[in-house]
């Protein structure tokens, strides 16, 4: 035995193979030596991490919305980035760095349109995939006071759309995140930060003038940026602005949508194809608000093998309670799909309208309401003139200065959204009026109260007028509202149905009057 390990020991193999080894062991005791260390040294500045109990702790607050406190820990990279940030809106930045950062935009607005943009006031409602890109884009063209406003916090699912945001943010505040990466980029920037929900009981106070600075303290908004996605909160906003004269631009939704050469801006009075413009139109209307209010909206229609809204899981509605599911009442529960590119193109599109419109900016494009007032005007004549020979039929004398609930607006929203500009029966375009479908209880006689004040008034409903062409409104008028007889005698069982559905369409809307 030991002749066999003294014949092998002088082998030059077996001396290489003893190294080898007695290397890989020296190699792998150093490698989990090392992880060892590492390992004790995290679990000593983990221990460290934990406050003394005996010490006094503050418990860090949610939002109300449930989301984390803007207030945390900085990187040093942000650290540095902010204290810049305010060094620079204090007046510390050289203003020929700014000009030279802005030099491109500056060459295409001329001096004086940037000026104007550098003094402006914008308000952004809404940071999610839309808003942010706006933000972003009006921050690095020269923007200097923008107020952010928005409930919401990052979260995985909008890192495929947001502008700004990056994993570690999620969780955040939209608001502080757009902040936190944009004062990065244009640190002059002044960000004023509200991590609240828009509604139109607190409109006043989030649309208030500027009021972070004296030298412009009491500086109204050069403009609003409506980037919200819930229905409710965006009528709201649209409605305060127009009410108060302040300049708005409304984004449409980018759900579903895929094709950015459909993209297009135009007055709210144009906008189709669109579920979200289409709800909004209609709300406005009911409100009084046809016109007037820019938007950005997609005419791509949806079609087989198109993304469309998700239906909720079986089990959620077997759970009940589905309503439970939104973020808050009355938002969306079920899921949009959306594109990632597509948010974006809507919100460079609305940052442009607003630069260009601030700065004077010539524009091509035109923004104006559908060329249809004398059909309108036409509609509402027709119809004013069908109620008083109504009247006069039941009272027996001319009724002069009849009034009927009814406006201009109103004709608007009933035809063109209502019954899509067409006829209930035939389906035809032309010669349209608005009739009653029914003969109401009461007849058509004028309000007796209202007559004792010396005017002659005729109640009735919205939701209950159909358009109809004038040729079938006089045969509707003579079998059905003087005739006696019930719409079923007269129409077949499709008209019935559509009918109903769409003064159903209308009585819904007409809540919100």
């Amino acid at each position: 035995m030991s002749s066999w390990i003294q014949r092998h020991a002088g082998s030059q193999q077996t001396q290489l193979a003893a190294t080898a080894v007695l290397s890989g062991a020296a190699v792998a005791g150093a490698i989990f030596g090392y992880q060892a260390l590492k390992r004790k040294e995290a679990v000593k500045e983990l221990k460290a991490s934990i406050p003394n109990i005996d010490e006094k702790h503050i418990a860090a607050k949610l939002t109300k919305f449930g989301g984390a406190d803007p207030v945390q820990q900085l990187s040093k990279e942000d650290e540095r980035s902010a204290a810049l940030a305010r060094r620079a809106q204090m007046g510390d930045y050289d203003d020929e760095l700014i000009l030279e950062q802005l030099a491109r935009n500056r060459v295409f607005l001329t001096d004086e349109g940037l000026e104007k943009l550098r003094s402006s006031f914008i308000i952004v409602v809404g940071c999610g995939g839309v808003g942010s890109h706006a933000a972003a884009s009006l921050s690095r063209s020269g923007a200097s006071k923008i107020r952010l406003i928005d409930f919401d916090q990052v979260t995985l699912s909008s890192l495929n759309r947001h502008a700004l945001a990056t994993l570690a943010d999620v969780g955040t505040p939209k608001v502080h995140c757009i902040r936190k990466r944009l004062e990065q980029i244009t640190p002059w920037t002044k960000f004023d930060c509200r991590n609240e929900l828009f509604s139109g009981s607190v409109a006043d106070g989030l649309l208030a003038p500027w009021s972070m600075d004296d030298n412009d303290k009491g500086r109204k908004p050069d403009y609003v940026l409506d980037c919200i996605d819930n229905i409710t909160s965006k009528v709201e906003l649209l409605h305060y602005c127009h009410l108060h004269s302040i300049p708005v631009i409304s984004s449409m939704g980018a759900g579903c949508k895929s094709d950015p050469t459909c993209v297009t801006v135009g007055d709210i009075s144009t906008s189709t194809d669109d579920p979200l413009s289409r709800s909004t139109r209609r709300r406005l209307k009911i409100l009084g608000v046809s016109t007037g209010i820019p938007v950005v909206f997609s005419t791509e229609k949806p079609g087989p093998g198109k993304a469309s809204l998700l239906p909720l899981a079986e089990e959620e509605f077997n759970k009940g309670q589905v309503g439970e599911l939104s973020v808050l009442p009355d938002f969306r529960a079920r899921i949009l799909p959306v594109l990632g590119t597509m948010p974006a193109v809507f919100g460079y599109t609305v940052a442009n309208h607003v630069i260009c419109d601030i700065a004077g900016y010539p524009r091509d494009y035109s923004i104006a309401r559908k060329g249809k007032d004398k059909i309108y005007d036409s509609v509402q004549t027709a119809t004013q003139g069908f109620m008083e020979r109504l009247a006069r039929v039941e009272v027996g004398q001319h009724v002069i200065g009849l009034r009927l609930p009814i406006t201009k607006d109103d004709v608007v929203f009933l035809v063109d959204d209502i019954w899509r500009g067409k006829s209930a029966i035939t389906g035809l375009p032309g010669r349209l009026i608005l009739v009653p479908w029914e003969r109401p209880a009461r007849g058509f006689v004028p309000d007796p109260e209202w007559e004792k004040q010396g005017q002659k008034f005729l109640p009735f409903e919205l939701k209950d007028l159909v358009c109809m062409t004038k040729e079938e409104s006089s045969r509707h008028e003579k079998e059905v509202l003087l005739g006696g007889k019930k719409p079923e005698d007269l129409y077949d069982e499709k008209t019935i149905q559509r009918v109903k559905e769409r003064m159903e369409e209308a009585g819904f809307y007409e809540r919100f009057r």
